[in-house]
């Protein structure tokens, strides 16, 4: 007799991201419009599109910040195969870097950045009075700050880092879990030139490392040569996917941006430039 698999079992083997017609209404406003996506498991994947495409929608579902409309049947979002998570668990195997956690852990009074990395692993912005830190806590935070080439900044206050040491300090925060995969929203907005070739070094390390990057951007510049795939939202939908060379076209994009849009590609790394009518 064949028995159905555990929980466990099956959030092992399923894909990281699973969106069937979900559909998502905020307001009198179809944000998302019956998005159908799969990402597997290993599959570094950028999420492309102008704002407003829905692409911050995207995020939330994941978050559970927003819910589709319910419907009879097979649920519309399933993260690692499950409708519903523990968020403790889902951290343990999917980091997620937002420019929300940015705010609000800056706004954590005397917060540095070695404590700011070990709430990771209580997926708060401080440690619950219950819960006691371990010098194993401590290591692996440490740890977490040199993977990102950020053990100097340890002992700073979160609040008086740079945008770009902020990044840094997030990403450690999720890597304390040592997770399967990285969700990254918009993760070089408000970096200068330098800070962003950085930062895009620090991407490919992690994704050479086996660490699965979904990326969501409106920069085509951000999708590092190691992302196999490219999926295009124009409107809540999916315009285009597929890998690199075949999304990141004049006509895609120009398409998608709602203008002339002509792009380049050099050393794997692909920039677009307003073009011509």
């Amino acid at each position: 007799m064949n028995l159905p698999a555990s929980p466990a079992t099956a959030a092992a083997t399923a894909p990281l991201f699973e969106l069937d017609r979900a559909t998502v209404v905020r307001g009198a406003t179809r944000v998302l419009h019956n998005l159908s996506l799969t990402i597997p498991l290993g599959q570094h994947t950028a999420i492309l599109g102008p704002n407003g495409g829905g692409k911050s929608t995207f995020i939330k579902l994941i978050n559970r910040e927003l819910y589709p409309l319910a419907r009879e049947g097979d649920a519309p979002v399933k993260v690692f195969g499950l409708r519903r998570w523990n968020v403790n668990e889902l951290r343990n195997r999917l980091g997620v870097v937002t420019s929300d956690l940015t705010r609000d852990l800056q706004q954590m009074p005397y917060l540095c950045v070695e404590d700011a990395v070990v709430t990771g692993f209580f997926s708060s912005f401080v440690v619950p009075p219950h819960r006691q830190i371990d010098a194993g806590m401590r290591t692996r935070a440490r740890d977490a700050l040199e993977q990102v080439r950020a053990s100097t900044l340890a002992d700073r206050p979160v609040a008086e880092l740079s945008t770009g040491e902020m990044r840094r300090v997030l990403i450690a925060r999720a890597l304390v879990h040592e997770p399967q995969a990285l969700l990254l929203d918009e993760p070089t907005a408000g970096l200068d030139l330098v800070a962003r070739q950085h930062f895009l070094g620090l991407m490919r390390l992690l994704a050479q490392r086996g660490i699965t990057l979904v990326l969501v951007t409106h920069h085509i510049e951000e999708i590092i040569p190691e992302i196999d795939r490219v999926l295009l939202l124009r409107d809540g939908a999916v315009h285009a996917d597929g890998d690199r060379a075949a999304t990141l076209t004049d006509a895609h994009l120009s398409h998608a941006f709602g203008g002339p849009v002509r792009v380049r590609c050099e050393d794997g790394f692909y920039s677009a430039v307003p073009g011509h009518a």
